[in-house]
């Protein structure tokens, strides 16, 4: 058989269908990869003008919010928090108040609160070290300190509204029935109605009183236990660690006790 040889000047190479979907979900996948894009510039002034406003002058029952009390309440809180690796020193610790429960029992002066400290504790710990330094991360861990109690209000604003009980009524008819052979034919039996029930009963849905928080102050005091410097590897002289904080903080609490009351608005002048 023959050899034949051809020479190629010009080639043209297309791209497999198969391979082609593949690169596409390999793009697909990098840019599902993309974390964040923030584009923004400056915003020019935006022009308004006023709008008449047309209040009721005649006067009005509006029911609105009322204020009952304004008071601070302070909560004595200690607490032992287990770090979940040895720590070098504590950076920072960051602090948010948050309430769950502030419920004024009705017909008494006894508020129910409850709710914890948010609390996210910076730290550094140690990778490598010897007798003149230590180097490690920063490292976080966030938890919750719990804390409730009850304290009686003074009622240095309005009044709350009495509450109105619910009621229920029970009713019956007269009735006249014949009465047995031994008795006189004349004779009757004359009393309620046995053989039905009545009954009228009434809901009164109360308005609850609720709570703002206006500010919260906290001082603490935190001592990490147990320090210890460890069996293998060279520290600095004074340096040590810990795993275990204990904390006792003063939580300074202030919030406003309202409830929505009907309040007759006086009519304008002019």
């Amino acid at each position: 058989m023959n050899r034949v040889n051809y020479n190629v000047d010009n080639v043209q190479v297309f791209n497999n269908p198969c391979a082609a979907n593949g690169g596409a979900k390999k793009a697909d996948s990098a840019k599902s990869k993309k974390c964040v894009d923030v584009k923004g510039g400056v915003i020019d002034t935006c022009d308004n003008s006023p709008v008449p406003l047309t209040p009721i002058e005649t006067g009005a029952v509006a029911k609105i919010p009322v204020v009952l009390a304004e008071l601070t309440v302070q909560f004595n809180v200690t607490s032992k928090i287990d770090l979940p690796e040895p720590a070098l020193e504590i950076k920072d610790i960051k602090k948010r108040v948050k309430i769950t429960q502030c419920l004024l029992l009705q017909n008494t002066n006894v508020l129910f609160i409850k709710g914890f400290v948010r609390k996210n504790i910076q730290f550094a710990t140690k990778d490598c070290s010897n007798k003149k330094g230590v180097c490690g991360d920063i490292r976080h861990c966030t938890v919750d300190v719990p804390f409730e109690c009850s304290t009686p209000v003074t009622f240095n604003g309005n009044q709350p509204l009495p509450v109105i009980n619910n009621t229920s009524n029970e009713f019956e008819y007269f009735r006249v029935e014949k009465l047995p052979n031994n008795f006189a034919e004349k004779d009757k039996l004359l009393s309620g109605d046995f053989s039905e029930f009545n009954q009228t009963s009434t809901e009164f849905f109360n308005e609850l009183p609720f709570c703002e928080l206006i500010c919260s102050r906290i001082v603490e005091f935190d001592e990490f236990l147990d320090r210890y410097r460890p069996s293998k590897g060279d520290l600095p002289f004074e340096e040590k660690l810990f795993d275990k904080i204990e904390e006792k903080m003063v939580i300074f609490l202030t919030l406003k006790i309202l409830q929505k009351q009907q309040v007759a608005i006086s009519p304008t002048n002019g």
